[in-house]
């Protein structure tokens, strides 16, 4: 039977597990909602039109402990993924968590890992994103280790930034215009943590017209040749985006 609930969203059969999806193919944004089926190369069906560049699943009825937010994030290492609960570093899910090379314009693929996103009869939540020109862009970049640090073009102004380093602890670390209201910016929460926000010295960033620069060495951002991918997305469109 195909559900068409408003709320719940419609089904969907393009993977080889059934899901329901809710999507806004505008906004390059989809909440999806399966049961895990535990094997090796199960596909599901996420309702963008186009290969997602972010996925986040999260069992939504697990009960033991190793219950995880997985992290696909298409600049990783191919075949791993991050944990967005925790600061560890990438891992190497060797195709038992997230699929890459299976990820397509209608279905993302999950492996069998016993502890991954597709644990038999466990019912998961996934958010999955691509990119919108002038509205989002999840990508990567390389740190300097300098308080110059490097520049991000997104081709638009950021609203809200979120960055992580993959080889290394670190965290994921958030800054928007709605708490940081001019440059440079130190006001931050961190998505794994319950800590209240955070402000110093060490951890600076600047909104542009159309990016975001590191400015200080926090290696955690910024460190000398540490790959760290970003999630952001617009204030407002390019055109009409001014420096602040």
């Amino acid at each position: 039977a195909i559900n068409t609930n408003s709320t719940l969203g419609s089904s969907n059969f393009d993977g080889s597990t059934q899901s329901t999806v809710k999507v806004n193919q505008t906004a390059g944004f989809s909440i999806v909602t399966y049961t895990g089926q535990q094997n090796a190369s199960d596909t599901i069906g996420h309702g963008l039109g186009v290969k997602p560049q972010v996925v986040i699943s999260k069992s939504r009825n697990a009960t033991y402990t190793y219950t995880q937010w997985y992290v696909h994030h298409h600049k990783l290492t191919t075949n791993y993924f991050l944990f967005l609960n925790t600061t560890a570093a990438q891992a190497n899910g060797a195709g038992d968590y997230f699929i890459d090379g299976s990820f397509s314009s209608t279905v993302f693929a999950v492996g069998d890992d016993i502890y991954g996103p597709n644990v038999s009869n466990n019912n998961y939540v996934a958010y999955c994103f691509s990119e919108v020109a002038g509205y989002s862009k999840f990508g990567s970049y390389t740190g300097n280790g300098s308080s110059d640090g490097p520049f991000v073009f997104t081709g638009f102004r950021p609203a809200w930034v979120m960055v992580k380093a993959t080889s290394r602890t670190g965290r994921w670390r958030i800054w928007d215009v709605k708490r940081n209201t001019f440059n440079v910016m130190d006001k931050r929460v961190s998505a794994e943590s319950s800590d209240a926000e955070h402000t110093g010295s060490t951890e600076y960033i600047d909104f542009l017209s159309n990016g975001f620069k590191a400015k200080s060495s926090e290696s955690q951002f910024n460190g000398n040749g540490e790959t760290i991918i970003y999630l952001a997305f617009a204030e407002s469109p390019f055109k009409n985006a001014r420096a602040r």
